[in-house]
């Protein structure tokens, strides 16, 4: 669909999911360093989706359908759970901040096991448009002088089981029942002088959502009175 329309404009975010598609690739070795920064140096200035799609053409397909580029705006609609888990996909299985930053966010796969590593530096991993690998994803979390936040959407069991020294783990969201056909989460790893955070946040477009139907179910509730 790109080379369709090689001029469309493309957001940040789009330039994004190509730099984590680019971080991800190093983090397997497919990329050496030199190549990975010229490309991630390119995917930053690039304008157009033209410019994008080139960056990262020569890597696996399952890596890239992992944060797809968008060609139009996405909804705030809900994809029911059993569309959300996706087994035979590798997905997304490392993130690394070493003195900077690393982000998953948008519509993005989360692999079975995912490995957070965070040297003096933070990572964020969004989960409430993420498709899963699998029924239960392990996140493992190195967090030396840094940290980790993970963001998962209502309805995700999680089960946190890691060990902070000096630092801490937060199981706020730990032991909270999941919907039925919801995946599990198991949050594990270090965090030494640094922290690890899971919260439940809804969606911007779904707390929209709920607003607009509550404010509407109240209104129709005092016509009726009328």
């Amino acid at each position: 669909m790109t080379d369709d329309l090689p001029e469309l404009r493309a957001s940040d975010a789009d330039r994004e999911r190509i730099a984590e598609i680019l971080r991800d690739a190093v983090a397997e070795g497919r990329l050496a360093m030199e190549e990975f920064d010229e490309r991630l140096e390119a995917a930053y200035r690039a304008r157009t989706y033209g410019e994008l799609a080139p960056l990262t053409a020569d890597l696996p397909a399952v890596a890239a359908a992992s944060a797809p580029l968008s060609l139009r705006k996405d909804t705030a609609e809900v994809t029911p759970w059993d569309r959300r888990i996706v087994p035979g996909t590798d997905g997304s299985a490392a993130g690394i901040g070493i003195l900077g930053g690393f982000q998953r966010k948008g519509r993005w796969t989360i692999g079975r096991r995912f490995t957070a590593v965070c040297l003096m530096g933070g990572g964020e991993l969004d989960l409430r448009e993420a498709n899963f690998a699998g029924p239960e994803v392990t996140i493992t979390c190195w967090a030396l002088m840094g940290g980790v936040n993970i963001v998962v959407p209502p309805g995700v069991e999680v089960d946190v089981r890691g060990l902070g020294i000096m630092g801490g783990f937060d199981a706020r969201e730990d032991g909270a029942p999941g919907e039925p056909g919801a995946p599990r989460v198991i949050v594990k790893g270090l965090a030494l002088m640094g922290g690890v955070g899971v919260e439940r946040k809804l969606l911007k477009e779904e707390k929209r959502r709920l607003k607009e139907e509550k404010r509407r179910l109240k209104d129709k509730g005092r016509k009726e009175l009328n």
